[in-house]
């Protein structure tokens, strides 16, 4: 059914509009069960979870609202105006989800060009928010847990190291399959130590 109505709507719109659906029961790596005109972002079937579906897995919202018409910006620079759409089953538990990317950056050099034309001030810049596939998910968060801190992690003592790496469970990281593995490497600890970590008091 959900597969009918990604293709309903990918023909409507027409190859600018990538529709995907993400099955939240499957493993993370393979959330993607459906996906039609994947070239926008260049994703497939079996290709893994983006940061919105990661979250919703390790938040469980059963309360989180559809997300409408924000921007989203694909590895190669596209830019995407995107939809989020949470699928329910029959007890209201978010079981699914239906992502629309239509991609504007057509559109957002025409209206740069006008508005560079018609324009008295500089306009104002907002970043989008990144479609990445899991793999990159985990390393964006690992960037981020270290920004976070606020050092590398060569100055970090291990309250730092606890404040990354408990961002990092909060974020959904450890739902990538070995990431355990890679964050134990990146930050000098054992698995073990790692765990522990995660179940650390911070001061």
């Amino acid at each position: 059914m959900l597969k009918q109505v990604a293709h309903g709507i990918a023909a409507q719109f027409g190859s600018s509009c990538e529709v995907v659906v993400h099955d939240l029961s499957r493993h993370p790596d393979h959330t993607i069960v459906a996906i039609e005109n994947g070239h926008v972002s260049g994703r497939k079937v079996g290709d893994g979870a983006s940061h919105v579906v990661i979250e919703q897995m390790e938040t469980n919202d059963p309360q989180t609202q559809d997300h409408l018409c924000y921007l989203t910006k694909t590895p190669d620079g596209k830019i995407l105006k995107s939809s989020t759409v949470y699928i329910r089953n029959g007890k209201g538990k978010v079981s699914g989800i239906l992502a629309i990317n239509y991609d504007i950056s057509r559109l957002l050099m025409v209206e740069s060009a006008i508005q560079d034309l018609i324009s008295t001030q500089e306009p104002a810049q907002t970043e989008p928010e990144k479609i990445v596939n899991v793999n990159d998910l985990l390393e964006e968060l690992i960037q981020k847990s270290v920004a976070l801190v606020g050092k590398p992690v060569a100055l970090m003592n291990k309250d730092d190291k606890v404040r990354a790496i408990q961002f990092l469970n909060q974020n959904g990281a450890f739902l990538v399959t070995k990431s355990g593995d890679k964050i134990a490497r990146y930050f000098g600890i054992s698995k073990y130590t790692l765990y522990s970590y995660i179940d650390a008091k911070q001061s």
